[in-house]
């Protein structure tokens, strides 16, 4: 059980809220030293506090309580991140993979910091890609869900730059010497993950497999609003031949 508590002043970043009661909200925070926090912002919808409780607005969170708090104060601690389009989408998806990957008053101040960078690297990206897959990355390692992308489950030997894998989430990758090439992952573009390296097309094409399947496999097969919006998206621009 969680112990009543009173936290002053913790950097935070608001994932979701809903309209509670007459006029107040429930609102579920990424704390930097909490991990995700529930409380109940009495008044919100029509005090100041309306205004600050904003997504990828940085904040400085004061609460009360346990694990529903009640929020005691509200500050900014930075000007807000612009995002818009593609890239403001892409910062819901993030909210939305907190909320449903992390546990609540689970201190992750890896993925805390994650977020943040993030966030600033989707405001400045010519592509949403490189970022989300970093996110995804990270977030994956930091609550315990990290992948094997650099060791044949099979052999036992380091995966070989020149050919071609199966991957499985929950093991790691496993030498093809056949198969249909779309299920297959080529050792080159395993090797640039785990190194960070999410530039090349390619890469993010296979990142992006990858990381899909290990997340839908720890959602049980629930899907992902955000993630069908902008699957949307790309489906119309790829009908359309829109950039």
């Amino acid at each position: 059980m969680i112990q009543r508590q009173r936290v002053e002043l913790q950097p935070a970043w608001l994932l979701h809220q809903f309209d509670y009661r007459d006029s107040s909200r429930i609102v579920e925070f990424l704390v930097r030293d909490h991990g995700r926090v529930a409380v109940v912002a009495r008044g919100a919808r029509r005090g100041r506090q309306r205004g600050l409780l904003q997504p990828f607005q940085p904040l400085l969170l004061s609460w009360s309580g346990r694990e529903l708090g009640t929020l005691t104060g509200l500050e900014p601690a930075g000007p807000p991140i612009p995002l818009a389009g593609e890239a403001l989408l892409a910062g819901f998806y993030l909210n939305e993979l907190c909320l449903r990957l992390l546990a609540a008053h689970d201190p992750q101040p890896e993925v805390f910091l994650l977020y943040a960078a993030a966030l600033a690297k989707l405001r400045d990206a010519a592509d949403i890609a490189p970022p989300l897959r970093h996110f995804e990355l990270g977030l994956l390692e930091a609550i315990g869900y990290g992948l094997n992308l650099t060791v044949d489950v099979a052999s036992g030997e380091t995966v070989s730059a020149s050919e071609k894998y199966l991957f499985q989430p929950d093991s790691g990758p496993r030498h093809a010497r056949s198969g249909h090439d779309q299920q297959l992952i080529s050792g080159a573009s395993l090797l640039a993950m785990a190194a960070g390296r999410l530039e090349e097309a390619q890469v993010l094409r296979d990142a992006q497999r990858i990381l899909r399947g290990a997340i839908d496999r720890l959602l049980n097969g629930r899907p992902l609003k955000s993630r069908e919006v902008l699957r949307d998206i790309y489906s119309r621009k790829r009908r359309t031949g829109g950039d």
